[in-house]
C-alpha cells in the first residue's frame, strides 16, 4: 500500500474529532445522483411541479458540465454517484409534543444549543 493510501485509511478510521454522530433510524434516497433521486426529494419536500421542473432542468445542466481546469488544486475526482443527497430521520407518527421526539433526537438539540422553540419547530410539534 502506497503512503498515500496509508494516510487515507488512518484518516477514515480515526475517530470524528470535530463534533458528534446520533444513531437514529433514517429514510435516505438511493444512493447517487439522477433524475429519480431529484424527483424523490422534490416529493419529500412535497414541492410543486414547477420547482420539480426547474430542478430537473438544472440537474440536465449540471450534467453537460465539466469540473473547471484553472484552479491550482489536485484532487481524486468527485464520485457523485456515492453518496447519498437525502436523508432524514424517520418519522413515526404526528408528534404532538417534544416529549414524543426521540430521546436521541433531543438528546442532539441539547448538544447544539438549541432553544425549545427552534426544537418544537424542527420536531414539526
Amino acid at each position: 500500500m502506497s503512503s498515500e493510501q496509508e494516510i487515507i485509511q488512518s484518516r477514515i478510521k480515526q475517530e470524528y474529532k470535530w463534533g458528534f454522530t446520533t444513531d437514529i433510524d433514517m429514510e435516505t434516497a438511493p444512493k447517487g445522483l439522477n433524475e429519480d433521486v431529484v424527483r424523490f426529494i422534490s416529493a419529500k419536500k412535497e414541492e410543486p411541479e414547477w420547482l420539480l421542473e426547474w430542478r430537473l432542468e438544472a440537474f440536465r445542466h449540471w450534467q453537460t458540465m465539466t469540473e473547471p481546469t484553472w484552479p491550482k488544486v489536485d484532487y481524486p475526482p468527485i464520485d457523485y454517484q456515492n453518496a447519498y443527497y437525502y436523508a432524514a430521520p424517520k418519522q413515526k407518527k404526528k408528534l404532538e409534543s417534544l416529549d414524543e421526539v426521540d430521546p436521541k433526537i433531543r438528546e442532539t438539540y441539547d448538544k447544539l444549543g438549541i432553544s425549545l422553540d427552534e426544537q418544537k419547530l424542527l420536531a414539526g410539534v
